[in-house]
């Protein structure tokens, strides 16, 4: 082990003290790799409030979320027990759906044809479901059935202060994530139809003969990038013109709380012409503002407060400021069972830990700029050899070079970590990343390429369908016994008696019920900005 000197700031009691959740979500399939059309299924309880298992955008996509959990193993054991009963309600519920492991997604219908999630009958869920609609209406159904991971985390003792130059120095450094841990270098042609992009056709060496005895290629439907991490997080991933305009500034809570009530109360021409109602009287929207409400603004990291019901969460960020961080760039890894395994959760406490205590300059509209063009050169080109990445405003540092030099930054912060745990995992966790660095062919998204082109005949719809199929069986025989059973059927049928109270007590009309919800009035009040010290 390398010697180090111990941060004083990090004892091995604060440490111990870290957090962090799981979020992961996935779309449902059909065997034949298209996606499930059937409802979420009434034996996972319900959406709207279920502490563990509801949907993301689509009826068809599931959203699994652990609770908190001060230990590594022990949050994704809850996450994979999560799983396994999901997989076991699958099957009784809807036959042969499974789990599609791969962030980018199976073969979808029309646009207009991806159900959205459904909630029930009260305000809330209504204005749940009318969210997503807007979301359709803006950036296309498509865009929104995108699966990732999330990961919450916290550090005791750490305040908005802590947690904003955590926040700008991880968007600095996120290309390292992307490069990592991106496993979504390939997807299904028909998800970019009639859109402009860069990708190329996934052809193989091997064929079947056609009659004159020619090759025919397969693998005709999958497009790729060859030296791509993330088409999740690259210009086919989330993005959005009109969020492309916002400036925010991640400085402090009170920059970052005006940018986004700025951008949650100024009308967008685009939006306004769209309304909130069509021409036949149903909702198509929350509002016709630049964000409908604060979910809706894309990062690759969000500061993040609990909010009481019925809460707006700048409200509650403004009030009681930020208790955790969401990372959100984690692309699903279809080698992983459950997407993730305990080696990366590792990486992401140190990287995270070194965000926090390495100086964090205030962020500027250049270096921002520059965030965005690194991001989207790592997730379409990471492992193109010699890369060069935008730092300080020239495009001159290698990608590798970088890498390495945050890696070697971060390996006394292992070393602490090792030792409040009484263990060598997190070193091991650096030392895997460094040897990624140093060997790209290790890096999943070249993992994932590899096996579509040796194993599936250069397809990305068969490569994605073998790994489901495997993940399904691997997790359905995996032990179960009655009392997990009884304990995740107690908390479906507790979700659907709290969703039936909240439909029985609702009192507004759904009209008033949005337009309080939507007022400026519920996004808080700005504190007074700190005096800044020259």
């Amino acid at each position: 082990m390398s010697s180090f000197t111990p941060s004083p700031d990090f004892h091995p009691e604060r440490l111990r003290g870290m957090r962090r959740g799981i979020e992961k979500e996935s779309l449902r399939a059909q065997p034949s790799g298209w996606l499930a059309l059937t409802p979420h299924p009434a034996m996972l309880g319900s959406a709207l409030t279920h502490p563990r298992i509801t949907t993301d955008y689509s009826e068809s996509q599931l959203e699994l979320i652990t609770g908190v959990h001060a230990g590594v193993q022990s949050c994704l054991a809850e996450l994979a027990e999560i799983h396994q009963y999901t997989y076991r309600t699958l099957r009784s519920a809807c036959g042969d759906e499974m789990l599609w492991v791969s962030s980018m997604p199976c073969v979808l219908p029309t646009d207009e044809t991806i159900p959205l999630g459904r909630y029930g009958s009260s305000n809330i869920g209504r204005a749940k479901s009318v969210y997503r609609m807007g979301l359709g209406h803006r950036y296309g159904r498509r865009m929104q059935t995108i699966s990732g991971i999330h990961y919450n985390w916290s550090l005791p003792g750490a305040g908005n202060e802590d947690y904003f130059s955590l926040i700008r120095n991880f968007r600095r450094h996120a290309f390292l994530l992307l490069y990592l841990f991106g496993a979504s270098p390939a997807l299904h042609g028909d998800f970019v139809q009639g859109r402009a992009h860069e990708l190329q056709p996934l052809r193989t060496d091997s064929g079947a003969h056609t009659g004159d005895g020619t090759k025919k290629p397969h693998g005709e439907g999958t497009l790729h990038m060859p030296h791509g991490t993330s088409l999740r997080m690259g210009k086919l991933g989330y993005q959005s013109e009109a969020q492309a305009s916002l400036a925010v500034s991640y400085n402090s809570l009170e920059s970052y709380a005006a940018s986004l009530h700025d951008a949650l109360t100024r009308p967008w021409p685009a939006y306004e012409a769209l309304g909130v109602l069509n021409p036949g009287g149903d909702y198509i929207q929350l509002a016709t503002s630049l964000l409908q409400i604060e979910n809706e603004f894309y990062g690759t990291i969000r500061p993040k407060r609990t909010i009481f019901q019925g809460e707006r969460p700048l409200h509650a960020l403004r009030e009681r400021g930020v208790e955790y961080v969401e990372v959100r760039l984690l692309d699903l890894d279809p080698f992983e069972p459950i997407g993730i395994n305990a080696r990366t959760l590792r990486f992401l406490d140190v990287f995270l830990l070194h965000c926090l205590s390495s100086a964090s300059p205030p962020d500027t509209p250049q270096e921002i700029a520059e965030i965005g063009r690194n991001q989207h050169l790592t997730a379409a080109r990471g492992r193109e050899p010699g890369l060069l990445l935008w730092r300080e405003g020239r495009q001159a540092t290698p990608l590798r070079d970088w890498a390495l030099e945050l890696l070697e930054a971060c390996m006394p912060l292992a070393a602490q970590l090792d030792a409040a745990h009484g263990n060598t995992d997190y070193s091991a966790a650096l030392q895997a990343a460094r040897d990624a660095v140093h060997d790209p062919a290790m890096l999943p998204s070249a993992r994932v390429l590899r096996a579509i082109q040796a194993e599936h005949d250069g397809s990305f719809l068969e490569f994605v369908r073998a790994r489901s199929q495997a993940t399904s069986a691997d997790l359905l025989a995996r032990p179960w016994d009655a009392a997990q059973q009884a304990k995740y059927e107690a908390m479906a049928q507790a979700s659907v008696r709290e969703q039936a109270a909240i439909e029985a007590a609702d009192t507004l009309p759904f009209e008033e019920f949005r337009k309080l919800y939507v007022s400026p009035s519920r996004l808080g009040q700005p504190k007074p900005a700190k005096p800044v010290v020259v």
